[in-house]
């Protein structure tokens, strides 16, 4: 059991790549915490992982809300004490010619993509910090990041998934002397490291994140 006795929070965790993440976790051992906006939803993806509801507990909110990021880290100290693994992963896909977009829709992009990363992010790793612990932080980017298809415009999600991988690549050189990631990964943070991004499935082409062998020997 590779997640035995280790605590995971999942972004996004109510449905696609997150609720596979979710649920391949508890396979393997671990408890889970699930955020997604649909309280429902999640309660019934928690459900549908562990009907006992002794190692999935859902936190319900908008991640695009900092304050969001920091109530779903408490929620896993609060239910079992530790958090060791944060799968980052909400997200939106809804291609849009760039000339139609409004301010409000680039908004969205840059909050639920960005924005709820880096704060969800770094909420998780002071606590990972403080732990003496450190922990592993994977964080969901996409191919869209670096190339364009006209069949699927989609500036504002490509810049926001940019933005991720720049964060991502910060935080694994700022984050290594906490064991955020471990030494080891310190320059290795887009496909390998503790602190990394994986392809989106949302924009196509991704697949499910494999946190047996991206997570497990460094939590």
């Amino acid at each position: 059991m590779r997640f035995q006795n280790k605590v995971a929070l999942v972004t996004g965790g109510a449905s696609g790549i997150g609720k596979e993440v979710a649920t391949r976790f508890v396979t393997e051992g671990g408890s889970v915490v699930v955020n997604g906006r649909d309280r429902a939803k999640a309660e019934a993806v928690a459900h549908e992982i562990d009907p006992t509801g002794k190692r999935v507990v859902v936190h319900a909110g908008d991640i695009a809300l900092p304050a969001t990021g920091e109530a779903v880290v408490k929620a896993a100290i609060d239910r079992f004490g530790r958090l060791d693994v944060l799968f980052n992963n909400a997200g939106i896909f809804t291609p849009k010619p760039f000339l139609e977009v409004d301010e409000a829709e680039y908004d969205r992009f840059l909050g639920i993509i960005l924005k709820g990363k880096f704060f969800a992010a770094q909420a998780a790793a002071k606590t990972m910090k403080d732990s003496g612990r450190g922990g592993a932080i994977v964080q969901t980017g996409s191919m869209w990041a670096l190339q364009a298809i006209g069949a699927t415009p989609s500036a504002a999600y490509s810049a926001a998934k940019a933005g991720v991988h720049a964060l991502t690549k910060n935080l694994a050189i700022e984050l290594a002397p906490y064991k955020i990631p471990r030494e080891r990964d310190r320059t290795r943070c887009d496909r390998d490291a503790s602190v990394q991004h994986v392809p989106d499935a949302r924009a196509g082409g991704g697949r499910a994140a494999d946190l047996q062998r991206d997570a497990s020997a460094r939590t």
